[in-house]
């Protein structure tokens, strides 16, 4: 095979304490002249130390390669020095990262970031930058680029933001650009819009692709060949379809069987409601001029009627910004609304601070990102045990211990660990944390918002399967906020689609997986679960 680059018994080692340890373990792959090649494997497998690697992006020290050789159209990128990889990077070999908001530089407009590259490499004037900026917008799909070339990065929606990543890689025609997961954190149909725009852009330029994910939906749509990682070796690699259809090691098997199964509670419309909203509304105002009137709202829920009952679920799904955390944290009584907010017998919308605390232990929160949401300054027996003390003040130490460790082993943690800090975590192990100190209180309604999000598949897995077990257990009521219709399928009897603040569709989850009626509903299922449909593209951002 003609490769383009030629990955050789690659390690990679840090050092660190005085200790070496090996990310990379003696790893060979090749990406031939316009072929995509897909890097998958979970967090921890050394899928983005390779890439980084590549391009000598790591701090040397404390890492290092201790064997293995990087060819580029044959030649050795480790032995490169640091001018020789300038004239590399940017030009010949581009990269995508993750998260575009910290990529993209937060002082600087989009049309400086991406005159930049060209400046730098091909040395063009302002005007001429100018010209091939505004190409390049258009080339990825933002619309209107003239009014975006001065938008800042937190002006842009985040599909907006990974274009003009893309839009930057592809300035000078790379040969291979390194795509380090570039849709995990957007929602189903941007994430499908990026992945068909990088296929037509590769295409068009005739580049190569190393496709970094943990997400083998996404591999199935976009790769020729797959490098399945774990424990920092490569265990199996073939043609895509081979690899999906006949997976030979048991790592394989297990990332292709990970996917969130089971059946949600059966709907039960005899069960107590525990949490309604009617006519719910939260609008933002929007103030202009010297004394900042308001002109005009951000109607981010407008009139919205919910009904969640002990032991039920009910999903809300939607795009970014369509209302669905707002809606939650309206229902929760952690933001004002106007409307009817009843939990059990009570109307609690006009409730003060000092009326809603006693009800706060039966009103718990799981957030998205469970590093963000656990101090790590306090370790996980103070994390879980701080909700006791505010609630349930007269416990003794001992008493205080026992519930956390209880509270431990229901999430399936081992309590001997409940002294270390989030940071000796996993990102499942301090999910399940978060979860254990929700459900220590022995609350009636739940809000989960995007708990599995920050996941790989596996643990996603896990972790639904966890809540369903909890909420059989309990008779918890869930709110369970998401954008991946995967997950919500398996937890789900009730599912609300939000869009603009509005309810799109709202009813069983049966009816509306099987037969969704509106274009949007269908857009959502069919960037969801990889379905090729006219509705495809009918949600833009």
């Amino acid at each position: 095979m003609n490769a383009l680059l030629s990955v050789r018994d690659l390690s990679v080692a840090f050092t660190q304490n005085g200790k070496e340890s090996l990310a990379v373990d003696r790893i060979s792959f090749d990406i031939a002249h316009g072929e995509t090649v897909a890097l998958v494997g979970e967090s921890g497998s050394g899928k983005s130390v390779t890439a980084l690697s590549i391009l000598k992006l790591l701090a040397y020290p404390p890492a290092s390669h201790p064997s293995g050789q990087i060819l580029f159209n044959g030649e050795d990128l480790l032995d490169k020095d640091e001018n020789d990889l300038r004239r590399v990077r940017g030009n010949d070999i581009t990269m995508i990262f993750q998260e575009p908001m910290t990529s993209l530089n937060p002082l600087h407009p989009i049309e400086k970031q991406i005159s930049e590259v060209l400046k730098l490499h091909q040395g063009m004037g302002d005007k001429a930058a100018r010209q091939r900026t505004l190409a390049l917008l258009e080339e990825v799909g933002i619309r209107e680029p003239e009014k975006r070339m001065n938008a800042y990065p937190h002006q842009l929606s985040g599909g907006q933001r990974q274009r003009v990543m893309i839009a930057m890689a592809l300035a000078n025609k790379p040969k291979l650009l390194i795509a380090d997961e570039p849709t995990t954190a957007l929602d189903v149909t941007v994430q499908a819009q990026i992945l068909k725009l990088l296929a037509e852009l590769k295409a068009a330029q005739g580049m190569s692709m190393l496709f970094i994910t943990h997400d083998l939906g996404i591999v199935r749509k976009i790769a020729d060949r797959v490098c399945v990682m774990t424990g920092g070796k490569i265990v199996e690699t073939g043609p895509t379809k081979q690899i999906f259809d006949n997976p030979q090691h048991e790592y394989t098997k297990h990332l292709l069987a990970a996917e969130p199964k089971g059946n949600p509670p059966s709907a039960d419309l005899s069960a107590e409601p525990v949490m309604r909203g009617e006519n719910l509304k939260v609008w933002f105002p929007i103030k202009q001029g010297f004394l900042r009137k308001t002109v005009d709202y951000v109607k981010a829920v407008d009139g919205i009627d919910v009904t969640i009952r002990a032991g039920q679920t009910l999903g809300v799904v939607g795009e970014s910004g369509s209302g669905k955390t707002t809606l939650g944290l309206a229902l929760s009584r952690m933001i004002s609304s106007e409307g009817v907010i009843r939990f059990g017998t009570k109307d609690i919308n006009q409730y003060s601070f000092k009326q809603m605390r006693p009800l706060r232990r039966e009103l718990q929160i799981v957030f998205q990102d469970p590093y963000g949401s656990l101090s790590p300054r306090m370790s996980v027996t103070d994390i879980i045990a701080e909700g006791l003390q505010v609630h349930e003040p007269k416990l003794s130490v001992g008493e205080r211990d026992a519930r956390v460790v209880a509270a431990l082993k229901e999430v399936n943690l081992d309590p001997e660990n409940r002294f270390r800090y989030p940071h000796e975590f996993s990102g499942g192990q301090r999910q399940r944390i978060a979860i254990a100190r929700a459900m220590v209180l022995n609350p009636r309604f739940v809000m989960l918002d995007e708990p599995t999000s920050a996941l790989d598949m596996s643990v996603q897995a896990q972790v639904v399967d966890l809540l369903r077990s909890l909420q059989q257990k309990h008779n918890l009521a869930y709110l369970f906020i998401s954008h991946d219709l995967k997950v919500v399928k398996a937890l789900a009897n009730d599912v609300l689609v939000m869009r603009n603040g509005k309810a799109v569709e709202y009813g069983p989850s049966e009816e509306i997986f099987a037969r969704p009626k509106s274009d949007y509903t269908k857009a959502l299922m069919a960037a969801a679960f990889r379905i090729e449909t006219a509705e495809q593209g009918a949600v833009s951002e």
